[in-house]
């Protein structure tokens, strides 16, 4: 019963969105930690290759008996292996073109900007996680 709670709805995708925007911050993080330093290049996990995995999940799960429940079944791809409890990534070299005298492909402005589009995207499923719950909270008290 219990289960059935937090498997279904919109909550297994936020938690999956939560997971990745958390995994690329790191890297993000990362890149920018060594934005100075020689022979350094950038990395990246692909959102639209996250997105597509998530995309199929919805419409698998969206194809069984009840199209609001049961698991969310992510297919592993070339960078990230989903687990029962998170999401293990392999980021991908970023090929910006440019290369600096230290052989260093260093890119802030767009680094920021992913940073910022990974933190919004961030912030806007926990919203959505914690209305989420908001609402289990109220059903349970018998206030909906």
């Amino acid at each position: 019963m219990i289960d059935g709670m937090f498997d279904s709805g919109a909550m297994p995708a936020l938690q999956r969105v939560i997971q990745f925007t958390q995994e690329r911050h790191r890297v993000l993080a990362h890149n920018i930690a060594n934005l100075s330093t020689p022979y350094f290049q950038a990395r990246d996990l692909d959102p639209s290759s996250f997105q597509a995995a998530l995309r199929e999940a919805i419409e698998r799960r969206r194809g069984g008996a009840d199209p609001a429940a049961g698991p969310l079944e992510l297919r592993d791809t070339r960078e990230l292996r989903f687990l029962p409890d998170g999401i293990e990534a392999q980021s991908a070299l970023v090929h910006r073109g440019v290369l600096y005298h230290d052989r260093n492909d260093r890119d802030l402005e767009r680094t920021m900007q992913h940073l910022a589009e990974n933190t919004m995207v961030h912030s806007s499923a926990i919203e959505l996680l914690r209305g989420e719950f908001q609402t289990l909270s109220a059903a349970i008290r018998g206030r909906v």
